[in-house]
């Protein structure tokens, strides 16, 4: 790592930090000595970096300094493009257009550039795109759009139920709808490849959205994560 790398890197760490950060934790996250760490805030300091703290107590950034953003070493560009690819396996196609135009922009800052970048992520065990259209769930979740959806649960039992929707959960397998259910007045997970039919009720809910994500997240939190289960029973 390059010494213009880890300066880089001290400031994003306390950027995202809730409070100081010892020199200790900055030099084992950094794989260097605190001595070193020592002297790279000193020189952050002088370039008028605004870092407050001291040797044995802890550094903390103080608010409003902010950074151009996309400055990624190598390593972490590679993760990203990793990460892109991986979105072809969710059979979400909306998700893939976008995966793969920011791929291209990636692999271009990678060393080497496109089309030379040495990784490369398996199409195998691809989640199949039956049932609802994932990228149209998706924007019925950013506009907070009530749903009727016409669903076959996992005892062969088709119903027809009016559903506040949450979010997405991509699994190896399978992909999950998450909801609120006004059928069961509860948080529902629905496998979208058993969601036969969907379409707006007329009903928005951009007021109660927040507050919903917010009581599912802290669900999610509270109980065992279990394949195909994601904070209530799945339906």
């Amino acid at each position: 790592m390059t010494r213009s790398t880890r300066l880089f890197d001290i400031i994003q760490i306390l950027r995202s930090a809730d409070g100081p950060v010892t020199a200790q934790r900055l030099g084992e996250e950094l794989e260097v000595t605190k001595r070193t760490i020592y002297r790279d805030v000193v020189a952050l300091q002088a370039m008028r970096v605004p870092i407050d703290g001291e040797a044995g107590v802890g550094y903390m950034l103080r608010a409003g300094y902010d950074l151009p953003p996309l400055m990624f070493n190598a390593e972490e560009l590679e993760a990203l493009y990793v990460g892109m690819a991986l979105l072809h396996r969710t059979g979400d196609p909306g998700l893939e257009r976008a995966a793969r135009r920011a791929a291209e922009k990636i692999a271009t800052a990678l060393p080497g550039g496109a089309p030379h970048v040495p990784l490369r992520v398996s199409g195998w065990n691809r989640v199949p795109r039956d049932g609802a259209d994932a990228e149209q769930l998706r924007g019925y979740i950013r506009d907070a759009v009530e749903l009727q959806i016409t669903y076959l649960d996992l005892k062969g039992t088709q119903t027809t139920r009016a559903i506040k929707p949450l979010a997405l959960t991509y699994h190896i397998e399978v992909v999950l709808l998450a909801a609120w259910c006004g059928l069961r007045q509860d948080f529902r997970s629905f496998r979208i490849d058993r969601i036969s039919d969907f379409v707006p009720t007329g009903e928005l809910f951009p007021q109660e959205a927040g507050v919903l994500h917010k009581a599912w997240t802290e669900t999610l939190e509270q109980e065992d994560w279990v394949l195909y289960n994601a904070s209530k029973p799945l339906e």
